[in-house]
């Protein structure tokens, strides 16, 4: 990291923790890009449930489950971690959570929809606690002024991880395929890769990353309920930070489509072999990797705002390219202005709501943030799937669709004032 990097950083922060606390994205990147976007979720629709009627509408609804699960459970539990000094703990179990129940993934055949669905939504619930966790550490590394390029080295080091899972399940894929074997033979094997680089990758993050929260007095689920209503009585202090979070409702939900639905619509609409969509989804990762970096920068730059509002109106351009098109030729430029959007888009996101959070309440306020994502993550993709259901399998209308949350999210980030929510953080903070 060079000397101009290294002044990015928080007093008393050594590079090495930030490589460490990046090294978690890339440990849990594997997850999204593999299971959710470009293997289990095309298996699950296609051969676990028979490509019935109704399978896609089973998948995005068992992703809506787990994340309302998350939407209840997250507040608290960043609130808990806040008054316990418990961030680096709670991350532990849920990357255990994660790892185990992705290998759990490795025994789902054909017909096996209720346990598919059981193991999805606990893989997915233990991924989110762990996400918003670590994103709670982002404004204990990087100054105010640097939080937009320190969240997209995350992102982008988090997206050469999907990289390197996806790039070794895709080894597996094609020799399973030239040697004619089943979906059924390679996809366990996926899974086994994914949970092995995401335990493996994440090892550096318990070693070196440290917990600077101080444990305060009280300490039961009772006072971190206590806390998390005071918040929300004083929500009017926090109006910026309110109106960020509707915009990511809008916004995030349609990142969720991508993530849940890329792969599906690649193979069922576009005409995609199951070997193309995962090449399709390494080259998203990668154009994601440069957005994240490239924009990160750019994002400390001109504002946050701004930077966020291009990228939401790239997204649009991406949604109405999927509509339109009829050959892989246009969904691969599609794909490309995803990527670069996708990584940009989830870096602001998240470098914004860390300006807005006061010291004292990370863990809390990006579990409210994260509470704001997952419900996105429910209107989104469950959106999409009762559109695609109720039109008897028009999966282009449900993707033209989505370019509404984007449109929306676009207009309730122009009521966020960046300078009056710093300012409520600092003054709550004092």
């Amino acid at each position: 990291m060079s000397q101009a990097a290294a002044g990015a950083l928080n007093p008393c922060v050594r590079k090495r923790e930030v490589f460490a606390w990046a090294m978690y994205d890339f440990a849990n990147s594997g997850y999204t890009t593999v299971v959710l976007t470009a293997v289990f979720s095309a298996y699950f629709v296609g051969a676990v449930a028979g490509s019935a009627p109704w399978a896609t509408f089973a998948w995005t609804a068992s992703l809506s489950l787990s994340y309302a699960i998350v939407m209840l459970t997250m507040p608290l539990v960043g609130a808990w971690a806040d008054r316990h000094g418990a961030k680096k703990r709670l991350l532990a179990v849920s990357t255990v959570g994660c790892v185990v129940s992705t290998m759990g993934l490795s025994q789902v055949g054909p017909g096996d929809v209720a346990l598919g669905v059981v193991l999805i939504v606990l893989s997915n619930v233990f991924f989110s606690w762990g996400e918003s966790l670590s994103a709670a550490f982002l404004p204990e590394l990087a100054r105010p002024e640097a939080l937009g390029r320190v969240s997209g080295w995350g992102w982008s080091f988090g997206y050469l991880g999907g990289m390197l899972a996806l790039g070794l399940s895709l080894v597996v894929v094609i020799q399973s395929q030239a040697a004619g074997e089943p979906a059924t033979q390679f996809v366990p094997m996926t899974m086994w890769i994914t949970a092995g680089v995401f335990s493996i990758s994440s090892l550096c993050t318990f070693a070196w990353l440290r917990e600077r929260a101080p444990r305060r007095s009280g300490g039961g689920l009772g006072q971190a309920w206590s806390q998390l209503l005071t918040t929300y009585r004083r929500s009017r202090r926090y109006r910026d930070f309110m109106w960020l979070l509707g915009c990511a409702v809008a916004y995030q939900g349609g990142v969720a489509v991508t993530i849940a639905l890329a792969a599906i619509y690649a193979e069922q609409v576009i005409g995609f072999v199951q070997q193309e969509t995962m090449v399709l989804i390494f080259v998203l990762n990668i154009a994601a990797a440069v957005g994240a970096f490239v924009f990160g920068h750019w994002q400390d730059r001109i504002g946050h705002k701004r930077a966020l509002s291009v990228t939401l109106l790239g997204w649009v351009t991406t949604c109405v390219i999927a509509a339109l098109t009829t050959t892989k030729g246009g969904f691969w430029y599609a794909a490309a202005i995803a990527g670069l959007c996708m990584g940009s888009s989830q870096s602001a996101g998240r470098a914004l709501a860390g300006l807005f959070a006061p010291a004292a309440q990370l863990a809390e306020f990006y579990g409210l943030w994260t509470f704001a994502t997952r419900l996105a993550s429910i209107i989104g993709p469950l959106t999409y799937g009762l559109i695609a259901w109720g039109t008897g399998g028009n999966q282009r209308l449900a993707i033209a669709s989505t370019a509404v949350l984007f449109v929306t999210g676009w207009l309730l980030l122009q009521r966020v004032d960046v300078e009056r929510g710093r300012r409520a953080a600092l003054a709550a903070e004092a």
